[in-house]
C-alpha cells in the first residue's frame, strides 16, 4: 500500500497548507484505498475533496480532478510517488517567473536498495544533469515528461479540454502536454526531485510486465501523436546501444557501478515493449 506514504509527503511541504487543496479519484481500487481515502478527507475537511469511478481509465479519472479544481495550478501525484518537502514551493516559483509556462516538473531520485528501479530513472538524471531539461542524452531531442509529479497551469489543461478519455491505455499523459505545447504554452523543468516507486518495480518479472502493458496500452496514442513514438528506437538493439551510451555518463554523474547494467535494463524493457505493441497491433 503506497496512499499513506504518497499523501504524507503531501502533508509535509514546506509550503502553506492553507494554499493546499488534495483531490483523491479512486479509479475502482479493490483494496484498503476507500477507507484510507476516507480518513484522509475527514482530516483534511474542505481541503479536500474525493471522488469514486469504475475503471473508466487514467484519462476520465484525471479530467474529475481537472474539472474541480480550485487553484491555479494541479500538481499530479500519483500513489507511488514521495514527494521532497519543497518540491510544492519550486513548481510554484516556476510557474509564478513565468505566466506563459503551461508544464513543470520536478526530476527523480535514487532509491536505495532497489537496483532495477535506479536503472529505470538513471538516463533521467543523466538527461537533466546534461542539459538541465527532459532531452534526450542520446538522441538529443526534446523528452515528453510523465503526468506523475507534473505541475500543470490549469487554464492550460482547460485550453486544450483536458484529457483525451478515448485513449484508455498508455500515452494520454503525452498526448495532453503535446496538445498544451501546441497551444502555445512552455514546458520549463525544475530542479525540485521525488521519487517515482513504480508500483515496487523489483524484480525483472515486474520490468517486463511494465513495459509489455506500456506497448499493448499506447495503440490509440500512437495513431493519435505519430511523433511521439519511434518504433525502431523502441528495439531490442536499440535500446541495447542506448542503455550502453547512458551507461558512462550515469557513472559520471552518479558514481554507481550497477548503472553498467543499462545495456541490459534498455534491450530487456525494449523487448518487453515491441511484444506488447506487436499484441496489441494484433488484437486492435
Amino acid at each position: 500500500m503506497f496512499l499513506p506514504d504518497a499523501v504524507e509527503s503531501i502533508l509535509q511541504q514546506d509550503y502553506p497548507s492553507e494554499k493546499v487543496q488534495i483531490i483523491f479519484v479512486d479509479d475502482g481500487s479493490q483494496d484498503r484505498t476507500p477507507q484510507l481515502i476516507s480518513q484522509y478527507t475527514a482530516m483534511l475537511n474542505h481541503r479536500a475533496k474525493a471522488f469514486v469511478t469504475s475503471w473508466q481509465g487514467l484519462g476520465h479519472a484525471r479530467n474529475r480532478i481537472v474539472d474541480n479544481a480550485d487553484g491555479e495550478y494541479i500538481l499530479f501525484v500519483d500513489a507511488d510517488e514521495r514527494l521532497t518537502p519543497s518540491y510544492i514551493k519550486t513548481q510554484i516559483a516556476v510557474m509564478q517567473k513565468n505566466p506563459k509556462v503551461g508544464v513543470t516538473a520536478g526530476v527523480f531520485k535514487f532509491v536505495p536498495g532497489n537496483s532495477i528501479l535506479n536503472l529505470e530513472v538513471a538516463p533521467y538524471i543523466v538527461n537533466q544533469r546534461s542539459f538541465g531539461r527532459p532531452k534526450s542524452f542520446i538522441w538529443k531531442t526534446d523528452k515528453m515528461v510523465g503526468t506523475g509529479g507534473t505541475t500543470f497551469r490549469t487554464a492550460a489543461v482547460r485550453q486544450v479540454h483536458g484529457f483525451d478519455e478515448s485513449i484508455k491505455g498508455a500515452g494520454e499523459d503525452i498526448d495532453l502536454i503535446l496538445r498544451i505545447k501546441k497551444a502555445g504554452w512552455l514546458l520549463e523543468p525544475n530542479s525540485a526531485e521525488f521519487y517515482e516507486l513504480h508500483s515496487g518495480l523489483s524484480k525483472p518479472m515486474d520490468l517486463w510486465q511494465k513495459y509489455f502493458w506500456y506497448g499493448y496500452g499506447c495503440q490509440k496514442s500512437f495513431h493519435k501523436t505519430r511523433g511521439a513514438f519511434s518504433l525502431p528506437r523502441m528495439s531490442l538493439i536499440a535500446g541495447f546501444v542506448t542503455g550502453l551510451l547512458y551507461s558512462f555518463p550515469a557513472y559520471r554523474f552518479l558514481y554507481q557501478k550497477q548503472v553498467f547494467l543499462l545495456p541490459l535494463h534498455y534491450g530487456f524493457k525494449h523487448a518487453a515493449w515491441t511484444v506488447g505493441f506487436m499484441r496489441g497491433q494484433i488484437e486492435n
